[in-house]
């Protein structure tokens, strides 16, 4: 399932999560709440999203 997550501590500051998303499908399905909240600050991308462009690269080699 794929969800995105946003978390505000309770100094203000918020965190963006997204889950189930492969490659940059997460950055372009939460690319509306990084807009809306301003400035980011920085970005770490999880194993999902690199797994995702691992196979996209093979795939592509094998046709």
């Amino acid at each position: 399932m794929k969800t995105i997550e946003l978390i505000v501590s309770p100094d203000g500051s918020s965190k963006v999560e997204t889950k189930g998303f492969g490659g940059t499908q997460c950055q372009q399905a939460s690319r509306f709440l990084e807009q809306a909240l301003g400035k980011k600050q920085n970005e770490k991308l999880t194993s999902e999203y690199f797994k995702t462009q691992v196979s996209q690269t093979n795939q592509a080699r094998q046709q």
